[in-house]
């Protein structure tokens, strides 16, 4: 068991370092400028498409939710008035980043880790070099960008339509007058609040970025090992978007609060 235990470390290890310098070419492609910008805006165009959808009906849904929550809730306090500083917040700090990296990676990072894979075990990226094109440059510097460039819109689509589903919340249910909530909402979130989600959501786009096109542009197996390594790219951006949110929020709280 030591030697098979010893062996996987070392697998690991391997797997980690090629991943790293894996990384390290796609910006060093990105910072020669060498980059294809008409793929990465077809590319932004798929990714927004695969997403935006479910992504709008989960934040309004989440929104609603939290509405109605924070209604039950506060008015047991006699504190309805803050449901919009609730919403509002928890949306733009945590939920709305959260919830649509793990939807966008569910989503368009599969179909990424799918197209690479799928050229792969068809010998379309050695044609590619043999072509003498880099297929990074060609084939993954396009989704990279694409993916950090689309997620950042997608987490604003959420924060408004998320404001939206507590907005009819508080119409309906609180009894609060509409501009009441938007005064509320505006006067509680602040440059701050917003930048950190922000800042979240930059680290999640490439972490997704990297561990699906890392995931696709290795794959092997053929059609078994397509689906195998796309669960493992969801699987593995949920952990990493999961983890450094819990380190990215320590880090936030403690120098800005």
């Amino acid at each position: 068991m030591i030697p098979r235990f010893l062996k996987n470390i070392l697998r690991h290890l391997q797997s980690t370092g090629e991943a790293i310098f894996f990384l390290g070419s796609i910006i060093s492609l990105i910072f020669r400028g060498r980059v294809r910008w008409n793929d990465v805006l077809n590319q932004m165009y798929e990714q927004g498409v695969q997403s935006i959808v479910i992504v709008m009906l989960t934040s309004l849904a989440t929104g609603t939710v939290l509405g109605l929550q924070g209604f039950i809730t506060l008015q047991s306090f006699g504190a309805k008035e803050f449901i919009p500083r609730l919403v509002a917040l928890s949306l733009l700090r945590e939920l709305s980043p959260v919830f649509t990296s793990l939807i966008f990676s569910g989503k368009a990072g599969a179909g990424i880790t799918a197209e690479l894979g799928t050229m792969n075990t068809q010998d379309q990226i050695q044609a590619t070099r043999a072509m003498g094109v880099d297929p990074v440059e060609y084939l993954v510097v396009p989704r990279f960008l694409a993916c950090c460039l689309v997620l950042p819109i997608l987490v604003i689509i959420s924060e408004i339509l998320g404001i939206a589903g507590g907005y009819m919340i508080t119409l309906t249910q609180a009894h609060l007058p509409g501009a009441f909530y938007l005064h509320q909402t505006v006067q509680a979130v602040g440059y701050i609040d917003f930048f950190s989600g922000f800042i979240k959501v930059f680290f999640f786009a490439i972490i997704i970025a990297w561990i699906c096109c890392y995931q696709g542009f290795f794959t092997q197996g053929g059609a078994t090992g397509v689906g195998r390594f796309t669960t493992k790219a969801v699987a593995y951006s949920y952990i990493a978007v999961i983890v450094s949110d819990t380190v990215l929020t320590k880090i936030i709280l403690t120098f800005w609060g």
